[in-house]
């Protein structure tokens, strides 16, 4: 596979190998050792089903998966539900996560840094503003090939930061592969079995996907090419996120360390394993920070641009306001060290009520006659019907857990 034809899925696994996933992950290794890769498993190959439904709907119909709600749905009251559940769910729901994003990033920094910066505790922190104006540039460029190969870049960097530090920490390959074979869910591992599967498969990647593709490739002879790109980056993230694990599960599982927050992470390998663990730690952290930050809020503008009918030219003014609110909130509230509960609150919850809401929306789509010949057959109905049913009992699990009610 030529290197040309590789990018639009990346932007998929850049956005979900974020700090949410690093924590997840590693708090799953953390407490349950190797059990839980399965479920990992599992996500890589749910996203895959889904991810190529929107890669073949962008370069059948030229449109991203926003265009095709709003052109599907002529109904007044479905047409304006469907607007207010988009703008909702993904665009607040991603401002929300844009903190976490910058703030996993600012982490990773401070883990390379700290000692030699002389940050405090109670000081104000400054990475967060370096982290957006960095985000800022790569999106402001409004190319959308520079944006692709920087996070392709910062795709290959984590790579090498979170596949050396499992490397380091010599795991358990039997236990692994048992673990990645065989479904066991131990006691207490049902919400990190939710978590890990949720922070995998990211509704706001289904718009993302289907634009960035309509942009890249235009002839159904593409479509090639299109799968080719998804079966290659999306299993690597599903490594970068199994090799998080495995780490966690090697270095933490079983001892006497707490794992609460990223924060933790790179500081708890030191002593394991020496600085050079502790560094790759936090330039995966880094790197997986600074790629969300930047897809988040790409894939709001997206989302939103195209089910309000708005231009998804990145030149656009309309565009830009939308990633610069979604980037600028990140900023703030990461800076200003606000941990923005009941934001992400509604976040879970939107998002909980998104996904299957999504799939739906994708599978119906992708029965219509505006893909001709290209619409889902006997298979892809079926693969797609069980990754719904599996996020409708997701969603209903993440609902109640919101609402307390478990």
């Amino acid at each position: 596979m030529k290197f040309n034809q590789i990018g639009p899925a990346v932007l998929v696994t850049a956005a979900f190998i974020g700090p949410g996933t690093v924590i997840t992950a590693s708090l799953a290794g953390t407490n349950f050792g190797y059990a839980l890769i399965w479920a990992l498993v599992f996500s890589v190959v749910a996203t895959i089903i889904l991810q190529e439904m929107t890669a073949r709907l962008g370069i059948i119909t030229g449109q991203g998966l926003g265009e095709s709600i709003r052109a599907t749905f002529t109904n007044p009251a479905l047409k304006a539900g469907s607007i207010l559940l988009v703008v909702s769910a993904v665009v607040i729901g991603n401002a929300a996560y844009q903190s976490g994003n910058i703030s996993g990033a600012s982490l990773g920094l401070n883990g390379m840094f700290n000692s030699i910066s002389g940050v405090s505790d109670d000081s104000f922190n400054y990475w967060p503003i370096v982290i957006g104006f960095i985000a800022f540039i790569l999106l402001w460029t409004g190319s959308y090939k520079i944006i692709e190969k920087a996070l392709i870049g910062l795709v290959l960097l984590m790579s090498l930061s979170f596949l050396t530090t499992f490397i380091m920490t010599n795991p358990d390959l039997s236990e692994l592969f048992q673990g990645a074979l065989i479904p066991s869910i131990p006691d207490g591992a049902t919400l990190s079995v939710i978590a890990l599967i949720g922070t995998t498969v990211v509704p706001y990647n289904l718009f993302l996907h289907s634009a960035s593709v309509a942009k890249k490739w235009r002839s159904p002879a593409d479509l090639a090419h299109a799968r080719k790109d998804l079966y290659l980056s999306i299993p690597v993230g599903g490594l970068i996120s199994i090799a998080i694990l495995s780490t966690a599960a090697s270095a933490f599982f079983g001892k006497q360390i707490s794992i609460q927050s990223a924060a933790d992470l790179a500081p708890a390998l030191e002593p394991l394993f020496g600085s050079a663990a502790k560094y790759f730690m936090a330039i995966g952290l880094f790197a997986a920070g600074i790629s969300s930050a930047v897809t988040a809020p790409l894939a709001s503008a997206y989302a939103l641009s195209g089910i309000l009918g708005l231009s998804n030219d990145l030149h656009k003014l309309p565009f830009k306001l939308i990633w610069i609110s979604i980037l600028v909130i990140g900023v703030v509230v990461s800076s200003l060290g606000y941990k923005p509960v009941s934001i992400i609150w509604f976040a879970q919850v939107a998002n909980g009520i998104l996904l299957p809401v999504v799939c739906i929306f994708l599978l119906w789509i992708m029965n219509s006659k505006i893909l001709g010949s290209y619409k889902n057959g006997l298979t892809q109905n079926i693969l797609g019907a069980l990754v719904l049913t599996t996020s409708i009992t997701l969603s209903a699990r993440s609902l109640m857990l919101a609402f307390g009610l478990i």
